[in-house]
């Protein structure tokens, strides 16, 4: 598997986790080795692995949350490090996601995640080419 289709998978197993809520799968996909961040809509910045995971323990105990598509994703590969954007489609709003991962004993876990608010994505035929430095 390339290492930008192991990205997408990594970025999919995080939705998989939190459409699902999977919290033992939420953890298991986060870095380890580094330290982690995470953004959440209307929230600040939290930095640390409790704060991170102890913020979606929140989020997944709701087992009402809205659901939503993820769409448009695109990945950048530089070595040990990626970004996936994508947007997540709810009912209603849209938000536009960063998820950034780094590899570690090679498997690439999330070291970063933001979403805030974004019109819809783009409608496009083009695929975008692979934007991928090894």
């Amino acid at each position: 598997m390339t290492d930008r289709a192991a990205v997408l998978f990594a970025n999919d197993a995080f939705y998989v986790a939190f459409l699902s809520h999977d919290i033992q799968a939420m953890d298991d996909l986060w870095a380890r080795g580094q330290t982690i961040s995470c953004v959440h809509p209307g929230w600040n910045h939290l930095s640390g692995r409790d704060v991170v995971m102890e913020s979606w323990d929140g989020i997944l105990a709701n087992q009402n949350g809205p659901m939503f598509e993820i769409k448009g994703a695109t990945v950048s590969v530089f070595e040990d490090t990626a970004v996936v954007i994508c947007y997540e489609v709810f009912e209603d709003t849209t938000m536009v996601a960063t998820n950034v991962f780094v590899r570690e004993d090679g498997e690439w876990r999330l070291m970063h995640h933001q979403a805030s608010a974004s019109p819809p994505p783009p409608v496009s035929d083009e695929v975008e080419p692979p934007n991928t430095i090894q």
